[in-house]
């Protein structure tokens, strides 16, 4: 866990979010700022920067992001569906724990804004 990180703070239960899936290493929730019908973020337990970190560590995990990712799109009657990763400031990342943003029920045009 991090300091001051809002993510690891809602995984621990210390601030509160609208989980929608949850496994013993992975936690799911609402956006607070939603860019789509359904738009999610699929957060690790532990801390990592972001994705190439978590890859470098915990690359299981990373697959374990997408794959509950996917099992969120299905649950709320979802074939397609976005996965973004934002990696570092000037990409939009603004939260330093790595996510996984699931964006669904609209059209999502390319490229992305």
């Amino acid at each position: 866990m991090a300091d001051d990180c809002v993510f690891c703070e809602i995984v621990a239960g210390r601030i509160p979010a609208d989980v929608v899936h949850e496994t013993a290493t992975v936690v799911a929730f609402r956006d607070l700022s939603p860019q789509a019908p359904l738009h999610v973020l699929v957060v690790p337990r532990e801390h990592a920067v972001d994705a190439a970190e978590l890859a470098d560590h915990h690359p299981d995990r990373l697959a374990e992001l997408v794959k509950v990712a996917r099992d969120v799109a299905a649950e709320s009657g979802h074939e397609s569906y976005r996965l973004v990763f934002n990696t570092g400031a000037e990409a939009g990342q603004s939260v330093f724990h790595t996510h996984l943003h699931v964006l669904a029920g609209r059209v999502l045009t390319w490229p992305p804004g």
